[in-house]
């Protein structure tokens, strides 16, 4: 059992991924807003508070948890370069100073597929955000998926098969497989698992597409 502390838990992967955190026996609490309290999954406890603001952040946080840094732009798009720099910024950054002055067990943050040749500025965040969590020299594991499939995110299904075409091209192929899709049950068991299976103090644990495709519940 693990004593779990979810940043992002009312939004699209955090609602698939706490009830299954629940059903596995650990303690869930949400850090989440006044206004969406009422989308906290059944079963876990609401932390009111901003995932944005260091301060409230570090208040959720207790000696020992497993932090899940699920907060981000909805629906990220080149467009919203500068929701990425309002949001996904200060949201990781938070959250990486909480782990370490409230004494957090681990970090579990999903990040983004890279080197790509598109969404340079939501990389450009993301990576900043794996380099603070380096940096404070955090016990972590960081997820890489490009895109997650599940409902009202499917658009990509169409891109099927100029993935299948890529990885018959051998100089394609390495690239086709890291920023290949992963569905949102692919997603939920990896982060499952990331939680369960805790890295060795102070080392970074990195998930990419392939690794992510292969779990399972």
């Amino acid at each position: 059992m693990r004593s779990v502390l979810v940043a992002g838990g009312t939004g699209y992967v955090g609602r698939a991924l706490v009830p299954v955190l629940l059903a596995q026996g650990h303690t869930v609490r949400v850090l989440a807003r006044a206004a969406s309290a009422s989308r906290v999954p059944a079963g876990a406890a609401t932390v009111i508070g901003d995932a944005l603001d260091v301060a409230s952040y570090s208040a959720a946080v207790r000696p020992g948890d497993t932090i899940v840094q699920l907060v981000g732009t909805p629906r990220p798009s080149p467009s919203k370069a500068a929701e990425f720099v309002r949001v996904d910024g200060p949201s990781i950054r938070a959250a990486v100073h909480a782990a370490r002055s409230g004494r957090a067990a681990h970090i579990v943050y999903v990040s983004v597929a890279h080197p790509a040749p598109v969404m340079r500025a939501y990389i450009d965040v993301r990576a900043a955000g794996e380099a603070a969590i380096m940096a404070a020299g955090l016990t972590a594991t960081i997820l890489r998926p490009w895109y997650v499939l599940g409902p009202g995110h499917r658009w990509p299904i169409a891109l099927a098969p100029i993935y299948a075409a890529a990885r018959l091209v051998p100089s394609l192929r390495a690239g086709a497989e890291r920023l290949g899709l992963v569905t949102l049950a692919q997603m939920v068991a990896a982060l499952a698992s990331a939680i369960e299976d805790q890295p060795v103090p102070r080392t970074i644990r990195i998930v990419e597409v392939p690794e992510i495709r292969r779990a399972r519940l």
